[in-house]
């Protein structure tokens, strides 16, 4: 059964929707429950939903928007259900967002920014040029001030380390791209980023990418 992906604004999200998506992080950390979902409604514009038949496999709440006269698609929560479809639906939330970029801004490049929970995360960036943070870069002031500005806008800028570009938690739930898959193919050595830390206790790591305008134009960014 193919995975079937909508987006619309978050204040067409209904409380039943809420539910499922709680649902799907019920037995696992960090615990996206109903109440901090119910927030992150208010937090964000767009809210997309990857369904394979009646289910829900994953969801996706997004705001694009100019930082600093930049176009950028940004990621605040994302989630995506631990199954064998766990890929098929991380690539057909991203292929509807980068759509949406695309339509917000026509044969522009567009930043993608996130925080990630774990190393399988960088799959999101697939097809991305310039990925930062990544293994042997040295990141230069321009990328540091990048992961501020990120981190700022998700709201939690006193807590980063601009060199590891790690957010640290203060035991609270936080937001970010919690996607797992046991056999997903990742760049190799991006564990390293991810030594002490800690994502039950709200750690990420603050991630961004160019999604390139003749890539969204030709429609290959997600697939």
């Amino acid at each position: 059964m193919p995975i079937v992906v909508s987006t619309k604004d978050c204040t067409a999200l209904s409380d039943t929707e809420l539910v499922e998506m709680a649902d799907l992080s019920a037995d696992r950390p960090p615990g996206f429950d109903i109440g901090f979902l119910s927030k992150e409604r208010e937090s964000w514009v767009l809210i997309t939903l990857a369904r394979e038949g009646n289910k829900l496999r994953g969801y996706s709440f997004c705001t694009l928007e100019r930082i600093g006269g930049t176009p950028s698609l940004l990621v605040g929560l994302a989630l995506v259900d631990r199954t064998a479809r766990a890929e098929a639906a991380l690539k057909g939330i991203m292929s509807d967002q980068y759509r949406r970029a695309l339509l917000a801004f026509p044969d522009e490049d567009v930043l993608l920014g996130t925080r990630l929970l774990c190393p399988e995360g960088f799959r999101a960036f697939a097809g991305l040029q310039d990925v930062v943070p990544f293994p042997d870069h040295k990141s230069s002031g321009e990328e540091r001030a990048w992961a501020r500005r990120l981190s700022k806008r998700f709201g939690c800028e006193s807590r980063l380390d601009d060199r590891t570009f790690v957010l640290k938690g203060d035991g609270s739930v936080a937001g970010g791209l919690d996607f797992f898959a046991p056999k997903v193919k990742i760049p190799e050595g991006v564990e390293a980023h991810f030594g002490n830390f800690d994502a039950g206790k709200g750690d990420r790591l603050v991630a961004f990418g160019w999604a390139m305008a003749e890539d969204l134009a030709g429609g290959k960014l997600g697939r």
